[in-house]
């Protein structure tokens, strides 16, 4: 496929047939009139080539996609749903730089469940549940949460008590930046040329560039996020796989970010009652 899109960027048209012979596989024609100017671009194209192989093996594990995804895009449905039905419960979750000033820890963690419309919703929808299914595949469950959480403890530093926000983005760009992390020369899986093991990271920051830096969006909370998953993944690379992918440590992680939803959703509706009374 490669000669014959080599071919066809110099002007020369190609066909590809299957061999009619025991063997099978596959052949590149020409015409016979293109033939010589044909061999001679496929002679310049290997030279050039020829230190850059196409096929290169690997130096992580198999990408392995956990549906568990759908679960975390059902719950900010319902929170989603929820707050738009009693008002109350979004300005309790928010994240409010002064509230959080002031002791309320806990919307750092309440306000990723939160989004200001269903267009926001749906963005970050879009593309979290396939980077959080590839995430919780390969590390399990709760790093995007925690790195989401960085990613707001990251815009609180740079906006102080003036900041009102919310939105899963950052959990988003956290698994961005866990998946990113695969390729860091960090366990002793990745052996591979110097100028391969940090691909992953590049398309990460691509990725980033593309979806985190649109203009309105909390910029800071989506770097925060970034490199919050990048160092987590980066760590958890260094551990065997059989360790982030086991059952036990899965429930355990599960359980644990169970109870820290219902814990912070708890102190955050108890906050609002206890102001009212």
């Amino acid at each position: 496929m490669d000669w014959s899109l080599v071919l066809v960027s110099q002007g020369i048209e190609t066909g590809i047939h299957q061999a009619e012979n025991d063997g099978g596989g596959w052949v590149l024609t020409v015409s016979a009139r293109d033939y010589e100017q044909a061999l001679k671009t496929l002679r310049l194209y290997h030279l050039e080539n020829r230190s850059w192989p196409w096929r290169q093996r690997l130096s992580w594990p198999p990408l392995h996609f956990d549906w568990g995804s759908l679960a975390w895009a059902g719950l900010l449905i319902f929170c989603h749903w929820f707050s738009s039905e009693h008002p109350g419960f979004q300005n309790a979750g928010m994240l409010d730089g002064a509230a959080v000033h002031s002791g309320q820890w806990w919307r750092i963690f309440t306000a990723m469940m939160l989004h200001a419309d269903l267009a926001h919703l749906a963005g970050n929808l879009s593309i979290g549940i396939l980077l959080f299914g590839l995430a919780m595949g390969r590390f399990g469950t709760g790093t995007g949460v925690l790195a989401g959480a960085g990613g707001n403890i990251t815009s609180l530093v740079v906006h102080d008590r003036s900041l009102l926000g919310l939105g899963a983005s950052g959990m988003v760009m956290g698994a961005l930046g866990s998946l990113a992390a695969q390729s860091l020369p960090l366990g002793e899986h990745n052996r591979g040329p110097w100028k391969h093991r940090f691909t992953g990271v590049a398309a990460g920051i691509m990725l980033f560039v593309l979806y985190g830096l649109a203009p309105g969006t909390d910029i800071a909370a989506h770097f925060g996020g970034l490199i919050t998953g990048l160092l987590l993944g980066g760590i958890q690379v260094c551990l065997p796989e059989r360790v982030c992918r086991s059952a036990g440590v899965n429930v355990v992680s599960g359980m644990t970010l169970g109870a820290l939803i219902a814990v912070t959703w708890w102190l955050a509706m108890t906050s609002v009652n206890i102001n009212k009374n």
